[in-house]
């Protein structure tokens, strides 16, 4: 069995006061540690000297899906037991696609209040279960569903930030500043650290940058069961690159640029759309959209990407084990010992990683 395969092998030991909770004052603070494959090295910049990492004729490839106000706060609407729920998607017949959490089970037919700062309310009526916990509710209200979300819902932050409330500094930095598409349940991280400034320093520099389109599902909240990786069922995303960055990105490989994945999203949907759209050319990019249940890990041959900025990742958890995939497995091991030695800030809010 190849030590590659054993879910302990992503493993590593982290102090709880190195889990960031909370953002930075700004946004392009953050530190940054430069794995350079090539000469095996490791060296500590900050994210603002990203420019002057990269080279003329790079392109940045950003992940630009909007979170969604996700996370739900309700009650049993016989019973008033507490109740709380995430949103995934909707079906196409506008039934709300939920995981949820209360005393006990919800009957079908059941039905559960929300309510909002301005005392109005929300009932979702449970119509259907799904597998792996997934529910189906009916809402009780015609408006659209992301008028309702951004009504009744908050800002879905992770388990480990030890608050269920966001605040109001949660709802603007939870967000990358290019969000532009609603779907997503998590933020693609990486991007959380630029700014407008970073980018136009980046464009002065002779860099350029794309957008391509991932989702994030509940697959970011669930830890890995098995211990063999083999046996793991990859949660599936929607993602999508465009014929514009198609284009852009084949124009890069054209005049000897490297990819810049920004964000094991960005990464990940590179790889999946090489792999549903195989070119005629490796430089090459081909527009795709739809659901990747992409599973990277080590050993694996790229395709996409030439370059990876990535945050720092929850231990045994799949976007650990991508990272150990793109450079190499102690390589990366070693590079989170030395983080947590020197005191950096882990995942979502923490600092940040550039793998040359």
């Amino acid at each position: 069995m190849s030590r590659y395969d054993l879910l302990s092998t992503y493993d590593y030991l982290l102090p709880d006061d190195l889990i960031a909770k909370e953002p930075l004052a700004e946004r392009d603070a953050s530190r940054l540690m430069v794995l350079d494959r090539r000469e095996g090295s490791i060296t500590h910049r900050t994210i603002r000297d990203l420019p002057e990492l990269l080279r003329k004729q790079d392109c940045l490839v950003l992940n630009n899906s909007r979170v969604l106000p996700a996370r739900l706060f309700g009650v049993r609407t016989a019973t008033r037991g507490k109740w709380e729920g995430l949103y995934l998607s909707s079906t196409p017949e506008g039934l709300w696609r939920l995981i949820g959490q209360t005393r006990g089970y919800l009957r079908l037919d059941e039905t559960v209040t929300l309510t909002n700062e301005a005392g109005e309310s929300l009932e979702l009526k449970l119509i259907a279960k799904e597998a792996g916990g997934v529910c189906q509710f009916a809402p009780m209200r015609s408006e659209h569903v992301l008028d309702l979300l951004r009504s009744f819902g908050t800002v879905p932050l992770p388990p480990y930030m030890d608050r269920k409330q966001a605040t109001a500094t949660d709802w603007e930095r939870y967000q990358t500043t290019f969000a532009k598409h609603p779907g997503s349940v998590a933020a693609p991280t990486a991007g959380l650290h630029f700014t407008p400034e970073l980018l136009e320093a980046c464009q002065r520099r002779g860099i350029s940058r794309t957008e391509v389109t991932l989702h994030v599902g509940i697959g970011t909240f669930r830890p890995v069961s098995v211990e063999h990786l083999s046996e793991h069922q990859m949660h599936s995303e929607w993602c999508e690159l465009s014929a514009a960055t198609a284009a852009t990105l084949s124009a890069t490989r054209a005049a000897g640029g490297r990819i810049v994945a920004v964000g094991t999203t960005s990464l990940r949907t590179l790889e999946s759309v090489t792999k549903h759209t195989p070119a005629a050319l490796p430089q090459e990019f081909r527009e795709w959209r739809g659901e990747t249940n992409l599973f990277v890990r080590p050993p694996y041959e790229f395709q996409s990407a030439d370059v990876l900025l990535t945050n720092f990742h929850l231990p045994k958890s799949t976007l650990l084990m991508l990272v150990a995939a793109f450079s190499e497995l102690d390589f990366v091991l070693d590079a989170y010992r030395e983080a947590v030695a020197e005191r950096y800030r882990f995942f979502s809010y923490g600092d940040a990683m550039l793998i040359l």
